[in-house]
């Protein structure tokens, strides 16, 4: 029997979106009275997350340009959430411009925008799919026009896999895309943890909850670091291996310190 394929979200302005909330913290303005609301609290438990914010995207640039070094030359960015300066196609735009991008996200909201900002010449295209059904995503006309899964990819999961609570759905997901995908393929991954600030990240996690965000349910608290080591199963993890993401190869002094950033990443290689 197939399995059942996940309700495509709807857009709600009403309720807290997470994607939204992160635009918030970056000094955005494509979020809405509801994401403020729910932002203003976060922040208040937390007011280190415009800083992860941040740094999650500085940790993006440097994935992006490592994997252009190493000369992948597609890339599939799941989850990638509204648009934002330094998004994976601008930073390979003047490194490898015959690069090739696929953008993934199930928020209507972020594929509309996405499709906007996009400019003619640009070889990054947008695509409306679910990362609960790796298949489907993976047989998206948009992503098999652009994507050629016969030679190497990287498909990043930045921030994504914390919106997939059930551990076993997560390894299943992570399994079926380093299936799809040919050696010398690249997958990264970036996580929220819980391990140096659990009673924050805890509060966070219910807030979350009792707020109901689109963006699904929510943990009791988020993966440890060890957990998330076990994504990279059957992969080849490169230096410094799975780290706090200011960690990551920095490529200047670090803005701010591990404990204040609360993300691990990495890189991992199929072989």
């Amino acid at each position: 029997m197939a399995s059942p394929q996940p309700e495509r979200l709807r857009f709600d302005p009403a309720t807290p979106n997470t994607s939204r909330m992160a635009d918030y913290y970056l000094g955005g303005k494509d979020n809405f009275a509801a994401d403020r609301e729910v932002a203003q609290i976060a922040l208040s438990l937390a007011p280190e997350l415009p800083a992860m914010a941040r740094e999650g995207r500085a940790f993006l640039g440097r994935v992006v340009r490592f994997l252009a070094g190493c000369g992948i030359r597609q890339f599939v960015d799941i989850g990638c959430g509204l648009p934002l300066p330094g998004g994976t196609h601008q930073v390979l735009r003047d490194l490898v411009p015959d690069a090739r991008v696929v953008y993934v996200d199930n928020d209507p909201m972020v594929v509309v925008h996405t499709q906007a900002v996009l400019k003619e010449g640009d070889a990054a295209t947008v695509i409306e799919a679910d990362l609960r059904d790796p298949e489907g995503l993976l047989a998206h006309p948009g992503l098999t026009a652009t994507i050629d899964l016969d030679r190497p990819v990287a498909v990043l999961l930045l921030s994504v896999l914390s919106h997939l609570p059930d551990d076993l759905e997560a390894a299943q997901v992570v399994a079926a895309l380093h299936k799809a995908v040919t050696p010398g393929s690249h997958l990264a991954f970036s996580h929220a943890v819980s391990d140096l600030r659990p009673e924050t990240t805890a509060r966070l996690a219910a807030l979350y909850q009792e707020r109901g965000s689109i963006t699904g349910p929510y943990r009791a608290n988020l993966r440890t670091r060890a957990e998330v080591e076990c994504f990279f199963d059957g992969l080849r993890l490169v230096e410094p291996g799975l780290v706090y993401i200011p960690e990551w190869r920095p490529d200047r002094a670090a803005l701010h310190s591990t404990e204040s950033i609360w993300t691990v990443g990495g890189v991992g290689v199929k072989e």
